[in-house]
Parts: structure tokens; C-alpha cells; sequence
């Protein structure tokens, strides 16, 4: 959408924002560059500085800028931004039976985060749980039914900063035949969830994606280091097997402003449909 002001009449605060994102939008301010200050801006649109703050703290809301509170506003240079396409999950399905050393090349890290293992700090908390009534009718299980719950985070090295999350259940009788799955010392599995299944002769057929979005709260916004204005994308997975039983349910967090969700729909071909 190209740059436009917003509609109806406006309060000063909200002119001043919006000739400043324009300005940001249209490439006239480009990342980094500092904004005019709460007296220039006070000035040049004969107003109080109270007034050219609440600008500035409508462009902070809209994820546009960083700074303020003693520092001076600056135009947010936008993060690296990671593609999680839904091709990966025959990707994974592709490696399952391929020998461990290819397996463990191809990971969450190489997959998604466009990095490898080593590039990341992995922590892994396993637990049994008893099914909520949300949980068991993701699962279409009683309520109460037994479950392997993992929660994984991935972080920088070099920064510390929260680079994935996710946490996933797993019913406890389709995998008892492979204690091993149910080890956090295998967090690290080459192959990954698709493959620990395949041990215990499970075949994934389905994958369905399911993706919404919240703002996020204090600790997740520090975890995740997201200036004010972005929000959190959510994304559950429910894996299906060859007899249509869902086996995995998983969610996980992506920030919004390094993140596009891209979804690939073959499509049959008219001369196929005979």
C-alpha cells in the first residue's frame, strides 16, 4: 500500500506522526536517521512538546522508530527477516528414512533459522502431562489422557536473544515403544519429531497449520527483544498419521516484524482431474 495519511480530521499529535511515517515509508527518513527533536517538532507545527511527544509515541506504537526517554528517536532498521514455508514438512518427511549423518545436517536451525546448531544455545524442558479439555480436542483424546509435553527454546549465542520457541505433546502410548524418545539428553534428534515417530512405525500423512496473532506481554516482548507495536504470530501444527490419529500437536511463537509465513498449494491440474 503506498504511503497515505489517515482518514478523518486529526488531533495535531496524530498529523505530526503521520507526516513522519510517510516520510519513513516513502524513504525520505531511512533507517537510523534521527527524527527532528520534541522542540523542533513543538516548532515547526506550533505546538506543545507534550504534543510532538505523543507523535513520537504513536510512531513507537506502529513498531517505526526506536529511542525516546532520554534518547533520541531514530528510524527502526528492520531485522532480518526469516521465511517458514509449509514446503519444509515433506522436507522433514523426505529425511526421515534417509541415514542419520544426512538427518542430522538438516535441522529446526538449518531449516527455519537459516543458521546451524551450533549457532544457537538449545535448552529442553520434558514433562507428562494430563490433557486439558483444549489440548485433548486438538488431539480428539478423553480429557486427562496422558501426554509428553516438550518446550524448546532456541537462543544466540553470541546476543542471548530468544531466537525459537515452541512446545509440543505427543500422546504417551503411541511412543511408549521408543523410551528414548521421551529423553531430553535426544533433544538434539536427527530427523526430528517426524523421525521419532517413524521409530515407532508411524508414518506422518497431514500436516495442518494453524496461525493467529496477539500482542505480546511484557516478559515476551523482553524475551524476544520486540520494540513496542510488534506483534507475536501463533502457530500450532497438528501432524496427522496414515490413519488419520493426530499424533503431534505443537505451538509456536514467531515475531512478526522477522518472520513471513509462506503457504504452497499444488494444485491439480485440469488435464489430471479425469
Amino acid at each position: 500500500m503506498s504511503p497515505r495519511r489517515t482518514a478523518a480530521r486529526q488531533p495535531i499529535a496524530l498529523q505530526i506522526a503521520d507526516d513522519l511515517r510517510i516520510k519513513i515509508e516513502a524513504g525520505e527518513l531511512k533507517a537510523g536517521d534521527r527524527l527532528p527533536t520534541l522542540h523542533q517538532l513543538a516548532e515547526q507545527y506550533e505546538c506543545s512538546t507534550v504534543t510532538a511527544r505523543g507523535a513520537i509515541a504513536l510512531l513507537k506504537q506502529q513498531g517505526l522508530i526506536l529511542g525516546g526517554r532520554g534518547q533520541a528517536a531514530r528510524v527502526r532498521p528492520m531485522p532480518r527477516r526469516i521465511e517458514r514455508s509449509n514446503l519444509r514438512h515433506q522436507l522433514e518427511k523426505d529425511l526421515v528414512r534417509q541415514p542419520e549423518e544426512v538427518r542430522a545436517r538438516k535441522g529446526l536451525a538449518e531449516i527455519d533459522m537459516g543458521g546451524e546448531v551450533d549457532d544457537f544455545e538449545i535448552d529442553a524442558s520434558y514433562s507428562i502431562v494430563s490433557a486439558d479439555r483444549a489440548i485433548a480436542d486438538a488431539f480428539r483424546l478423553p480429557e486427562g489422557t496422558a501426554l509428553l509435553r516438550r518446550e524448546f527454546t532456541h537462543r544466540d549465542r553470541r546476543t542471548g536473544a530468544l531466537e525459537a520457541w515452541s512446545v509440543s505433546w505427543m500422546p504417551c502410548d503411541l511412543i511408549k515403544p521408543n523410551p528414548a524418545i521421551s529423553d531430553p539428553a535426544n533433544k538434539a534428534w536427527p530427523g526430528g519429531t517426524m523421525h521419532q515417530l517413524y521409530t515407532v512405525g508411524i508414518e506422518i500423512a497431514e500436516v495442518i497449520d494453524q496461525v493467529t496473532a496477539e500482542m505480546p506481554t511484557t516478559v515476551e516482548a523482553q524475551e524476544w527483544q520486540l520494540p513496542e507495536g510488534v506483534p507475536l504470530m501463533w502457530t500450532r501444527r497438528i501432524s496427522l498419521d496414515t490413519e488419520e490419529r493426530v499424533v503431534e500437536v505443537s505451538d509456536a511463537q514467531y515475531p512478526a516484524d522477522r518472520t513471513m509465513l509462506s503457504f504452497h498449494t499444488p494444485l491439480t491440474r485440469w488435464d489430471d482431474a479425469k
